[in-house]
């Protein structure tokens, strides 16, 4: 994983609300409601849809940024609200039941951030992808793992939270899988 120094967390845009009331019951000024429901309808059908090309089809109308050969999993879910800060790089896959979200409804606060799935990256059913995420070039996202900070192109993670997975050295010992 990327130094903390460099998290999502710089790349989230936190918008405070008014009131007593927690974000969420804000969310009609957030975000317009005819926008959501056109989004929720289009995320319902790239859901459902086996047709790969469709599903791309569907997401560059509610403005994700889709590359050539992206493959999205049956039943997984693009952001609802701010579908338009998704970038899926060419030949991702998403994997069946996997989540990117690029929002958090806090109860003073908002937060609204980019996730960037790289070239070739790969994420595992079930998993969750928080705000403001970048996901490497041909890293990968173990099945239902919580990727809560940036995964460094090339490794693998897995958990939750997500952290880079162990594997074994020649010794028998544990090792972590990017050390030489």
């Amino acid at each position: 994983m990327t130094d903390d120094a460099d998290s999502r967390h710089d790349r989230v845009t936190h918008h405070p609300t008014p009131g007593v009331a927690n974000s969420l019951a804000h969310w009609t000024t957030a975000r317009s409601p005819l926008r959501v429901a056109i989004n929720y309808v289009v995320v319902w059908l790239v859901r459902i849809s086996p047709s790969l090309k469709l599903k791309r089809w569907l997401m560059r109308r509610i403005g994700v940024t889709v590359g050539d050969g992206v493959s999205w999993g049956l039943e997984a879910t693009p952001d609802v609200f701010w579908p338009d800060l998704i970038t899926l790089e060419d030949h991702a896959i998403i994997g069946y039941d996997a989540t990117i979200l690029c929002h958090e409804f806090l109860q003073d606060e908002y937060r609204t951030g980019e996730v960037v799935v790289g070239e070739r990256a790969m994420i595992g059913a079930g998993a969750i992808v928080l705000p403001g995420v970048e996901i490497g070039e041909g890293a990968s996202v173990a099945a239902n793992s919580l990727v809560t900070r940036d995964v460094p192109p090339g490794e693998t993670v897995a958990g939750v939270p997500a952290v880079p997975m162990r594997t074994r050295d020649g010794d028998g010992s544990d090792a972590e899988a990017n050390e030489t």
